[in-house]
């Protein structure tokens, strides 16, 4: 702790400019951008109270974590080091979700979303983070082997108990996202006011297009994973795979790093970063990472980009992207497109011609 750090002082919340949206169409504002509990803690650094701590005094004051990460360690860790940090709890929107479990292999119901596991491992969750809520509580995956009933109902069961004031998806389809809507007002329960999606610059289609009705209907927002498609929109593979760098150092990703300069695709996506690189630097005086987290935070979608950070400086260089996002012109969004070539294309009536550029769809 700091000579400064009065140790039981509340820490004060300050935006310092950032901005914040509503999570979807719920009146709970959240930071454009968050923070992200499962790189750093997962790998254990040793600045873990830092990176939180760097993020709060920054305006990110929503935390994102599940109980899967590190096997629950994640919880613990982060829990934690807010009381370490003396800040308010209603300062800030903390989010987790149960799917996994934490026990990776336990009894056949420490897992899935039976109503079972969703109220006991919500439960263990506030344990284990040592709070008696959480903001949002998230669905990690789909499971199509409960009935959705079954499954709106039991999260609506936490929320009436106080658990979690909202429920959201991670990974579901727009299929199961709108049966979910449809048993809420069938019943009359709370529907799902979020979705916690990969996006970013190579995974489009189903953030940008297959979604998009539920965006319309249901004012759906998204609390975006993966931003910088695994550090690959960083630059840093540009010319190899650093020592010390993800792809180097975990086993799972060995083989992707190896298809990035071997293959066709991973050429061509090396490429496109290459050029994406020279766009940031010649035309916004802007990093690769800060140009690729604007972009996905200027998608009007985005309710807020979550950020992996293993150190603290590397939290205050993701914020860079905070003063890319105004520069991004229709005339850069579309050079990007055009570097890119993967805009998802809108479906129309088959034989029928396309609506002016005017008009409502």
């Amino acid at each position: 702790m700091s000579t400064t750090e009065q140790p039981n002082k509340k820490r004060v919340y300050k935006p310092k400019g950032m901005p914040f949206r509503r999570l979807g169409p719920s009146g709970l504002r959240v930071p454009v951008f968050s923070l992200g509990g499962c790189e750093f803690f997962e790998t254990f650094s040793v600045c873990q109270r830092e990176i939180i701590k760097t993020a709060f005094d920054n305006g990110i004051n929503m935390i994102d974590t599940a109980e899967v990460y590190a096997n629950g360690k994640s919880e613990l860790e982060i829990g934690r080091v807010i009381k370490e940090l003396n800040i308010e709890r209603s300062d800030l929107v903390i989010t987790t979700k149960v799917f996994y479990g934490y026990k990776h292999g336990g009894s056949p119901n420490d897992q899935g979303l039976s109503r079972k596991h969703i109220i006991e491992g919500t439960k263990a969750c506030l344990e284990r983070l040592q709070m008696d809520y959480v903001d949002v509580i998230f669905a990690h995956r789909p499971d199509n082997t409960v009935p959705m009933e079954e499954i709106v109902r039991a999260f609506n069961y936490v929320i009436e108990k106080g658990w979690a004031y909202y429920w959201a998806t991670s990974e579901w389809s727009a299929r199961e996202i709108e049966e979910a809507h449809h048993v809420a007002a069938r019943f009359g329960l709370i529907g799902p006011i979020a979705e916690q999606c990969e996006h970013n610059m190579f995974h489009r289609e189903r953030p940008e297009k297959e979604y998009d009705p539920l965006y319309k209907k249901y004012g759906l927002g998204t609390t975006v994973w993966s931003a910088l498609a695994g550090g690959l929109l960083t630059g840093k593979y540009n010319d190899g795979i650093p020592e010390g760098s993800r792809y180097a150092t975990h086993s799972f990703l060995k083989k992707s790093a190896k298809a990035l300069h071997e293959t066709p695709e991973g050429k061509e996506k090396i490429n496109k970063v290459r050029a994406l690189t020279k766009l940031a630097k010649d035309e916004l005086d802007t990093t690769p990472a800060a140009l690729a987290l604007a972009w996905i935070a200027r998608n009007p979608n985005t309710s807020t980009v979550i950020l992996g950070a293993t150190s603290p400086q590397q939290v205050l260089d993701n914020l860079k992207a905070l003063e890319v996002i105004p520069k991004l012109t229709p005339e850069i969004l579309d050079k990007i497109d055009r570097i890119l070539g993967n805009k998802p294309k809108p479906v129309y009536p088959e034989g029928r011609p396309k609506l002016d550029r005017f008009a409502k769809l």
